[in-house]
């Protein structure tokens, strides 16, 4: 057996970069090696085992452990790890096939298929916590947890999006108590864990007699599988669809108010557009009326109830974007102050709107009251960048429009970002699916850059489960959902994984896989220097062509030159600074500076961070 020795990896790293520098630049190597050191505190060892004789040291990132208590720490401090429980790790085999005392949340498992349940749960999340957090993670974000209706169609609520009772956990995940045990886990080790939370939409239980038949169970209208979307000018001059529960299923809801088809819309299925966007059912998925005073009042104490139970670090909201604006302008400030009446001062929710203009998901925050949205711009800005191989200016026009989150409710340092999801796909696939003839090295490289990218950028960073094991996948949806213990999913199996030999039919938690490791570097960067977690940020240098980004994050002690290279060739820049004497953190190939005169030459997609104090 080999025995991998972990590390903290602040000084191994700062070695391995300085390797990267000139000759000439001796000194600076020097002077990088002995910062880093003064930086880090204490060198730690953990020994895991492998499967052959060689010894091999890896590094580890537990930086959770050096930052402030959760309950008082800043959310920009967080490094947030996204994980679907139902893909990640199986700890308890008997909950596998859900509940059979709630029989319309049993059943649903298959792991050979990509659109049912697959055995993860609560106690999984729970083992694998210190994998997570010596990658550097401090925050869990799971998808939906709550008790979902286990079958609608030919697919089963694996992601948690069909949910019917908004007071316990879901069976298939385990128990209220299996949630508890987990979340005090996290803390124990100073890890914040977030719920993904709905009020759009509950699962699909109203049927339409027009659509449906008498049933519930026929398809009248043309298009199978969707209902037309009735207007509310139809609805107001009789036109509208005679709703109802089908026999057996009047009690399904919890709490119970959620029976009732008066507190639904009822008028068909969207059509992602005009105001079926807000009014519309979400694929069949019955579509909450939040302009009613009552179901506001219903939503704002059920959510208080999940807080007061679990006392979790904060939300997620999925289709904020489907939900109107009225609603969010009451239902955010309650939470948040019902989370610090519970002794959670820090608790922070953030919305889901899928849109790649800052203009339109800035509303959500200035107009919507919340403290902030996923960044889907900087996600498009990434791609566009990395891997459409447009010029580094891309990011630099998102960037430009960070004012607009300016307000009393937030602003763009407190942006969650991202370079993939379990919606989209994942960057490796966008990535690969482009350039499907690139070298797996240099698809590597560039998938090290994104991260870089997030880590470093203003914002709050997000890893996509899986992405640290090189996972890449068919697409998006299923297709992006892969297993992290071993699967039986042919289409998951047959994928190349990057970075490694395995495929997802192993156990994927390999804590040396080189994207892994590469999240350990970041993190402990991010980890050890406060500046580039809540620094302000500002743009020195972009192009119209693939090549430099340079960016600064600064405060009242430091300020920071990051610059980054999103082409395949060596490129230089000059930069005239206002301070001076920036010593390395990651060295570029070669770096001269005279008098806040700054030239930086970078080797292909690498970045470069350098500190000067005030």
């Amino acid at each position: 057996m080999k025995h991998l020795t972990l590390v903290s990896s602040a000084i191994a790293l700062s070695l391995a970069l300085s390797g990267c520098d000139s000759s000439d630049n001796k000194q600076q190597q020097a002077e990088q090696v002995a910062q880093t050191e003064q930086v880090t505190q204490a060198e730690q060892e953990i020994e895991v085992t492998a499967t052959d004789d060689q010894q091999q040291k890896i590094s580890i990132a537990p930086i959770s452990s050096q930052l402030p208590h959760y309950l008082e720490r800043d959310v920009r401090d967080e490094v947030f790890y996204f994980v679907m429980p139902d893909r990640f790790h199986n700890g308890d085999v008997d909950n596998d096939l859900g509940s059979k005392d709630k029989p319309e949340s049993y059943g649903g498992f298959d792991r050979s298929s990509n659109g049912h349940y697959h055995g993860g749960d609560m106690k999984g999340l729970k083992e694998k916590l210190p994998y997570l957090q010596e990658m550097g993670i401090t925050a869990l974000w799971m998808t939906p947890i709550m008790r979902n209706q286990a079958v609608q169609g030919d697919s089963s609520g694996y992601h948690g999006y069909w949910v019917l009772d908004f007071t316990e956990i879901d069976p298939h995940l385990g128990s209220n108590q299996d949630l508890v045990d987990l979340i005090d886990e996290a803390h124990k080790l100073n890890m914040k864990v977030f719920f993904d939370i709905i009020a759009n939409h509950t699962a699909d239980v109203i049927k339409f007699k027009e659509c449906h038949g008498e049933n519930g169970d026929q398809w009248l209208h043309e298009t199978p599988g969707l209902c037309d979307y009735k207007t509310k000018e139809q609805v107001a001059n009789g036109d509208s669809y005679t709703e109802f529960v089908p026999e057996g299923k009047e009690n399904l809801k919890v709490p119970a108010w959620l029976n009732d088809p008066k507190y639904y819309n009822n008028q068909g299925d969207s059509l992602w557009k005009g105001e079926s966007a807000i009014y519309g059912d979400f694929a069949g998925l019955d579509d909450i009326n939040t302009e009613d005073p009552e179901v506001v009042s219903g939503l704002i104490e059920v959510f208080k109830g999940v807080v007061s139970e679990f006392k979790p670090d904060g939300f997620r909201i999925d289709t904020v974007k489907h939900v109107n604006m009225e609603f969010w302008q009451e239902f955010s400030p309650a939470i948040l102050e019902h989370a610090k009446a519970e002794g959670i001062p820090q608790f922070f929710m953030f919305g889901e709107v899928y849109d790649g203009e800052p203009k339109n998901l800035s509303t959500f925050v200035n107009d919507g009251k919340l403290q902030s949205i996923l960044d889907f711009a900087f996600q498009g800005a990434v791609h566009r960048a990395l891997i459409e191989g447009k010029g580094s200016d891309e990011l630099q026009k998102l960037f430009d429009q960070d004012h607009l989150y300016n307000g009393e409710y937030g602003d763009a340092s407190t942006l969650v970002t991202f370079t993939g999801n379990h919606d989209m796909g994942r960057f490796a696939f966008m990535l690969n699916d482009k350039h499907p003839q690139m070298t797996e090295a240099e698809k590597l490289e560039r998938i090290k850059l994104s991260n870089a990218l997030m880590y470093f950028s203003r914002g709050i960073p997000v890893v996509y489960y899986g992405d640290e094991q090189g996972f890449v996948g068919d697409g998006n949806d299923k297709n992006a959902r892969q297993d992290m213990m071993p699967s039986k999913v042919a289409i998951y199996n047959d994928d190349d994984l990057l970075g490694t030999d395995k495929t997802t039919a192993d156990d994927n938690f390999d804590q040396s896989h080189v994207l892994y490791q590469d999240l350990v570097g970041l993190a402990n960067i991010y980890g050890q220097h406060k500046t580039l977690r809540q620094g302000s940020q500002e743009v020195m240098y972009s192009q119209a062509t693939p090549g430099i980004f340079a960016f600064t994050r600064t405060d009242d002690e430091y300020q920071y030159l990051v610059v980054a290279n999103t082409a395949n060739s060596e490129q230089n820049v000059d930069l005239q600074m206002s301070l001076q004497d920036y010593r390395p953190i990651v060295v570029a190939k070669d770096k001269t500076e005279q008098a806040g005169a700054i030239n930086i030459n970078l080797a292909p997609l690498s970045y470069a961070i350098y500190r000067s104090e005030k």
